[in-house]
């Protein structure tokens, strides 16, 4: 799957020609043929691609036609995704990218066949799978954990364990490894006397700029500048009132 963020593509599958530009969507299904052009010579064409696995995409739906349309004309539903895929494989929000990227397969799913999206169930089994995993986050926020990972640890597949976590927690899992990573490096940055850039690293943030982003979100102000005030800088709470 394909998301045009700018510029425009054309399109040739399955015997059919479409015209995608910024908002559009195409698919590829295995074994179908397709070509790309750039016809019109737009300036900076640039587009998101996912690759599902065959598992995840029988999970979510499991019929074929729905994965063979081709191309989607721009739909508001998944612009709103689309850019939040990109925010999150830049860093800018506290969302998995494979996380958005589920969501995004099940709601253009949901659009093309016409269904209507079914709540997830939470039943006792679910709540406490949810909750154990949790735990299990929370003991090795430092590691570089995935959602594959978490969801073994339920026994369910990703897309269900995604849409369960979510259900009973009020956050994805991804949200909840960033926020116990949060915690941890909140901490480090009060009891210890390492260097910014060594709590990123020990605290499960592989970059630097990425974790002085999430902390500046949580926080109102850089790592160092929290730093400083927890050694008494009286001017902080000015700061992140603004």
């Amino acid at each position: 799957m394909s998301y045009v963020r700018a510029g425009s593509f054309g399109l040739t599958a399955r015997g059919k020609t479409y015209e995608l530009v910024a908002g559009s969507v195409m698919t590829g299904y295995p074994g179908d043929e397709f070509l790309c052009t750039h016809d019109h010579h737009a300036c900076g064409d640039e587009c998101l691609s996912f690759q599902l696995r065959p598992e995840l995409v029988h999970t979510i739906d499991d019929s074929v036609h729905v994965w063979r349309t081709g191309a989607v004309a721009p739909l508001p539903q998944l612009m709103v995704l689309g850019e939040l895929a990109q925010a999150a494989a830049d860093g800018y929000c506290d969302l998995g990218l494979d996380e958005v990227g589920m969501l995004f397969a099940a709601r253009f799913a949901q659009l093309v066949s016409g269904r209507e999206p079914t709540a997830a169930r939470t039943r006792p089994i679910d709540r406490r799978r949810a909750v154990e995993v949790a735990v299990w986050i929370d003991a090795r926020a430092d590691e570089p954990l995935s959602l594959e990972d978490a969801s073994a640890q339920a026994s369910l597949s990703p897309f269900h364990f995604l849409r369960v976590f979510a259900k009973v927690l009020g956050v994805t899992p991804h949200q909840y490894l960033v926020r116990a990573r949060l915690r941890r490096a909140t901490r480090m940055l009060v009891e210890d006397t390492r260097p910014v850039t060594d709590v990123a690293l020990a605290t499960g943030f592989a970059d630097i700029s990425n974790f002085v982003r999430t902390f500046r979100r949580a926080a109102g102000v850089s790592p160092l500048r929290f730093r400083q005030a927890a050694r008494g800088e009286r001017n902080f709470l000015q700061e992140t009132r603004r």
